[in-house]
């Protein structure tokens, strides 16, 4: 077994201390949620208010290791080398994602890209900070907004995508990304179990026959959507 799962130790050991942070944090943003539905006020996990922005807007929330290490392990199988990051947060996927991309660049040659996007600011510079430290800030392409604008003009052909965000995003998400998703390619939807019926748009179009769209829940913790383009 390799005892670096991401072939830089150095790296390993950065995004487990960030997994760590974000473990961390979990246990004040279920109380939050409790609380306010405990009082009445319950928040709207598909379309949040302001207030839960604002609370979560330092909470990194980042993707779990299992799932992010198969979005690397994906990232080379494909030898993928235009992937987007939908919901980038602090980085920390992207961290695997782009790892992923310089394999695969420095093993066949030629470049490839890490297509993020972000709103809040200050999560913006926290992830930034973080490409900077794990030395992969050249193959990230970090675009800060609503990604119904930082996503208009995606190049062809994207090799796999990762949806990391509040459901009420994914269906605009998925509506950008998949025509311009390569035939094989892959798109992976984090929490499609736990939060089904919020998904209910991004199902809907997913099933429609004409975007040519497989899909299949995995058995990960929340689910995890592997969907293919035929």
């Amino acid at each position: 077994m390799n005892s670096s799962p991401l072939q830089n130790p150095d790296l390993d050991r950065f995004v487990a201390e960030l997994h760590q942070r974000s473990s961390d944090q979990v246990t004040g943003i279920t109380t939050y949620f409790a609380d306010r539905a405990d009082r009445g006020n319950a928040a709207d996990l598909s379309d949040l208010d302001t207030a839960a922005n604002e609370f979560l807007a330092d909470k990194l929330i980042a993707l779990e290791h299992d799932k992010a290490l198969l979005c690397h392990r994906l990232c080379l199988a494909l030898r993928a080398r235009r992937v987007v990051e939908v919901g980038t947060s602090y980085g920390v996927s992207t961290l695997y994602l782009a790892q992923a991309v310089r394999l695969v660049t420095e093993s066949d040659g030629g470049t490839g890209v890490v297509i993020g996007t972000e709103q809040e600011p200050g999560k913006i510079a926290a992830a930034e900070k973080n490409f900077r430290r794990a030395g992969v800030e050249a193959y990230v392409d970090l675009r800060a907004g609503d990604l119904r604008e930082t996503l208009v003009n995606l190049q062809a052909p994207i090799d796999l995508a990762l949806i990391d965000i509040w459901p009420v995003m994914a269906r605009p998400a998925l509506e950008l990304i998949t025509p311009k998703l390569r035939p094989g390619g892959l798109i992976l939807i984090d929490n499609t179990e736990n939060h089904s019926e919020s998904y209910r748009e991004a199902f809907e179009f997913i099933e429609d026959p004409r975007h040519g769209l497989l899909t299949q829940t995995l058995p990960f913790r929340g689910g995890l959507e592997l969907v293919i383009k035929r």
